[in-house]
């Protein structure tokens, strides 16, 4: 049986004046988006996390009652706070069939040098858990050691220093509670001057 490689569904997204960028590893299947965005599963914690950072509400960017987020609520939020989101995986293949990072075969990893091209104001990458800070950190000439979950490090690309922050993931397996998830955010985001 041959494998199915999978080109990421949706393309970066990239407000011109962002000064950060989130980066994950590599969207769901489509049976398990509720919609065509980033971090589309609704039992996916992101936009929750959002919620409570900087609204107070976990439902923030809920679509109303419905079982699905607001894909233009959320860009016009992310537009306006400068915050850019790609996965740091264009194709894979999905050994088990679900979106599990351990089971995920990377075919295709981003062009970060390209990424950071058109996003000149970007500083501060955020990694939203272990597979996509080791696939940035792969593309990095002497890179430094990976960092654990709210640590920080630093390199040079695209002529200029990042800061690379692991952040913890917002899959609902990852065990920690929505609030210590959001905390964690909470920190980064007023670490880079956007709280």
């Amino acid at each position: 049986m041959s494998e199915t490689i999978e080109l990421r569904p949706f393309p970066p997204f990239l407000p011109p004046q962002a000064t950060v960028l989130m980066m994950g590893s590599f969207p769901p299947a489509a049976e398990k988006r509720a919609m065509d965005f980033h971090y589309p599963n609704f039992q996916n914690d992101m936009w929750r996390v959002y919620g409570l950072v900087f609204f107070g509400d976990k439902d923030h960017f809920r679509k109303g009652a419905e079982h699905a987020f607001d894909a233009d609520k959320i860009k016009a939020f992310l537009t306006k706070k400068g915050i850019a989101s790609c996965p740091s995986v264009v194709r894979a293949v999905r050994e088990k069939g679900n979106a599990s990072d351990k089971f995920l075969k990377v075919v295709e990893r981003v062009d970060l040098t390209a990424l950071l091209g058109q996003i000149p104001f970007c500083r501060h990458i955020c990694t939203t858990g272990g597979k996509a800070t080791e696939i940035i950190l792969s593309l990095i000439e002497n890179a430094p050691k990976a960092p654990k979950t709210n640590e920080v490090v630093t390199f040079t690309c695209a002529g200029r220093q990042i800061s690379l922050t692991r952040l913890p993931s917002t899959s609902r397996a990852y065990p920690l509670s929505l609030e210590r998830k959001a905390a964690a955010y909470k920190n980064f985001f007023v670490s880079v001057g956007l709280l």
